[in-house]
This record gives structure tokens, C-alpha cells and sequence, in this order.
């Protein structure tokens, strides 16, 4: 699906993709998911060790979706700098150190996605590639000439050559629908941010570690998710990285019927997410978080 450049337009197209069917049910779900888990008793003075938990599990999930799997334990050791990075990474412990930067990152931009997302954006690719591309591909888009061979199965990667319209777009969609007494459901903002990134893959490498921590960003800065404890990324990870990337192609065809479906399922995954936040407040109340 490709954004309009004129943000009445975009209103407009998006106000459309909220009256798909079961989009507004499952966004509403959503936000029912995200009050229940605001009042968990844990949270009334420990929100800061439940949400530090919270980024450690949807580091582990967001590494996962892109094919690779550490223990919980090993993911928290590295968050925590309690255990260091070996100088020489394995493929898989790049990813894994990427969804590590880029998930605490996530914490650090909650104040800037809604202003300035595209900013937001290149801190999160700092963090996430580090380990992944030349420190000179670092936190800028793909110039002509340099491709990117991830998410194949969303189809080519735009040219360097529109990358930077289709940001711009994307960024309006931020700011324009960020606030306002018509504001799209918050859950439908960060999905569609989620799986445009996806679809733009405006960065070499790390583009879905990206993805999925600006939408955590988005779920926290526009008051779905506010203490961040939720783990979206845990959601998507239910059904399996082929379930995902199906939704993420679906989206990607543009029909409203594969929009609506990824729409649906990215709401589906925030309340997972929330039942995994749940889990994560009731072990800080029983003092089982290490």
C-alpha cells in the first residue's frame, strides 16, 4: 500500500481503513486490553522494572521474527550489561544485538516519534545496525545503488530513488493523525507505521528490528500502552514468523481486503502483548523477576 502525499487525503484513506471489517472491533479490543493492564496493581510503583522487562522480552520476540533465538535469560543479561557482546558475532548475535539496541532505544524516542518520527526513525536504525552495516549507512536511508535483500517476500524493495517521498509520507501520517478529536485509533497508526517501514525498507539492513521498535514507541507515545509494558512484538510472534510476514504481505499487495488483514492482526497482537505485560506484572508483584 502506498500513502498519499496530501494529508487530507491521507485522513481520509485512513478514517477508510479504520471502517474495514473487524478493524474497529479489534482496535477497540485493543485499547480495552491496554486500560485493564494500566491498572495492574504492580504498576502503582513499579512500573520502571515491569517495562525494563518488558523490552528485554520484546527484544527476544523482535530477534526471533528475523530468524534468531536466544534464551530469555542470555537477552537480559545483555540489556542489563551484566553479561558483554563477544567481539566477533555470528549472524544470528548480530540480529539478537540489533534487537537489543533497538527495543531500548524505543524507550528513549517515546518523546520525539509524535513530532519528529523520521528522527525517531534513524536512532532506532543507530541502534539496530550497528553490528549490521557500515558505520556510514548508519541512521540515513538506501542511496541509489544500495539495495536491500530483506523481507523478499514483500516483493523488491523500492529504488533509493522514492525512498524518501514515501518517509516524508510516512512522517506526515505520524504527525498529521498523532493528535487531534479525530484521531485514528492508536493501535491503527503504529500498525500502519509498522508495516509501511516494512514495505519502504528505507535502510540496507535491520529494517524490520526498526519496524517493530517504532511501532512500540508509537504504542506507548500515543497513550495506548503509556507505562510500556505491553509486548507487542510478543504478539506477532504467536503465530510464527510465517504468519507475520503473511500479513505483512498481504498489506504489502495494497487490496483492502490484505490491508484490513494486517490490520487486524496487528491489533490481535497489542492484546497478546498485553496478556504477556500481565505476566510480566504479576512476577513483579510476586518478586519472581530476577
Amino acid at each position: 500500500m502506498s500513502l498519499p502525499a496530501d494529508r487530507t487525503a491521507l485522513a481520509q484513506q485512513v478514517a477508510v481503513l479504520v471502517d474495514l471489517p473487524g478493524v474497529r472491533e479489534r482496535a477497540e479490543a485493543a485499547r480495552e486490553a491496554c486500560t485493564r493492564l494500566r491498572f495492574h496493581e504492580a504498576l502503582r510503583r513499579r512500573i520502571p522494572e515491569a517495562s525494563a522487562e518488558s523490552r528485554v522480552r520484546g527484544a527476544q520476540a523482535s530477534a526471533a521474527l528475523d530468524g534468531a533465538n536466544l534464551p530469555l535469560t542470555a537477552v537480559r543479561e545483555h540489556m542489563s550489561g551484566a553479561r558483554g557482546w563477544p567481539p566477533d558475532l555470528d549472524p544470528g548475535m548480530r540480529v539478537v544485538r540489533g534487537a537489543v539496541g533497538a527495543t531500548a532505544e524505543s524507550e528513549r524516542v517515546v518523546a520525539l516519534v509524535r513530532t519528529a518520527p523520521l528522527q525517531a526513525l534513524a536512532r532506532l536504525h543507530v541502534a539496530a545496525a550497528s553490528s549490521l552495516v557500515a558505520s556510514d549507512r548508519l541512521g540515513r536511508p538506501r542511496r541509489a545503488g544500495e539495495p536491500c535483500d530483506e523481507l523478499v517476500d514483500l516483493g523488491p524493495a523500492p529504488p533509493a530513488s522514492v525512498v524518501s517521498i514515501r518517509l516524508a509520507n510516512l512522517a506526515d501520517l505520524v504527525i498529521a493523525l498523532s493528535s487531534g478529536p479525530a484521531r485514528p485509533p492508536a493501535v491503527v497508526i503504529a500498525s500502519l507505521v509498522h508495516a509501511e517501514i516494512a514495505c519502504i525498507r528505507p535502510f540496507a539492513n535491520g529494517n524490520g528490528l526498526v519496524a517493530r521498535a517504532m511501532e512500540r514507541a508509537l504504542v506507548q507515545a500515543l497513550g495506548l500502552d503509556p507505562t510500556g509494558v505491553a509486548v507487542p512484538e510478543a504478539g506477532h510472534v504467536i503465530g510464527g514468523g510465517p504468519a507475520y510476514l503473511g500479513a505483512l504481505t498481504a498489506y504489502s499487495e495494497g487490496s483492502a481486503a490484505g490491508v484490513g488483514l494486517w490490520l487486524r492482526q496487528a491489533a490481535d497482537a497489542v492484546v497478546a502483548g498485553v496478556g504477556e505485560g500481565m505476566r510480566i506484572c504479576d512476577a513483579v508483584r510476586a518478586g519472581r523477576l530476577s
